[in-house]
């Protein structure tokens, strides 16, 4: 379970005879505190790439803007793969199953 702020637009990706996939960069901040001895631990920020599949992937394609607040419950998943000089790589991501939008809509006034 994840609550954070989306660090840049979605992006979408069809695969596979139209499946829509949606790759997000989510932001969980940490608050700084102070100790009792008066030391200052700063505030941390973590990042985190969210994979969402389908209907969900539509819903983030459709909605889900840079700065909103998400709230997202999903699997831990580690792949790795070769890059071009032979070297292997990791890869962390959520793949979401859940999600709800905590930003606010805009409320747009009354027409007259």
């Amino acid at each position: 379970m994840l609550i954070g702020n989306v660090g840049k637009d979605p992006e979408i990706r069809y695969v596979d005879a139209g499946v829509c996939t949606a790759q997000v960069a989510l932001a969980t901040t940490t608050r700084g505190y102070t100790l009792p001895n008066g030391t200052q631990v700063p505030e941390k920020a973590e990042w985190h790439r969210l994979l969402f599949w389908r209907n969900l992937a539509e819903t983030v394609e459709k909605y889900v803007h840079k700065g909103d607040k998400l709230y997202v419950e999903g699997e831990i998943r580690t792949r790795s793969y070769t890059d071009q000089k032979g070297i292997t790589r990791y890869v962390t991501e959520i793949w979401v199953n859940q999600m709800e939008m905590l930003t606010p809509k805009p409320q747009t006034p009354p027409a007259p």
